[in-house]
């Protein structure tokens, strides 16, 4: 199990952090999501080498991961 925080840019309401939080609900291999809009980061536990599907799914929805 990894855990870790992705910066997020272009979060800009609660509806965003909702979104993004159901997104990766459905990525396989996710097991927590916590969003900050507030700090515009994204904490997710996961299964290993699930990392790229997670910023798939975010960039996806028109936000970008600063790696």
């Amino acid at each position: 199990m990894t855990k870790k925080t992705f910066n997020v840019k272009g979060m800009h309401c609660k509806s965003c952090e909702m979104l993004i939080k159901d997104v990766l609900s459905e990525v396989d291999g996710v097991k927590k999501v916590d969003v900050s809009l507030i700090n515009n980061t994204v904490t997710v536990d996961f299964d290993d080498k699930k990392e790229n599907a997670i910023i798939k799914s975010i960039e996806g929805e028109g936000y970008h991961v600063r790696k």
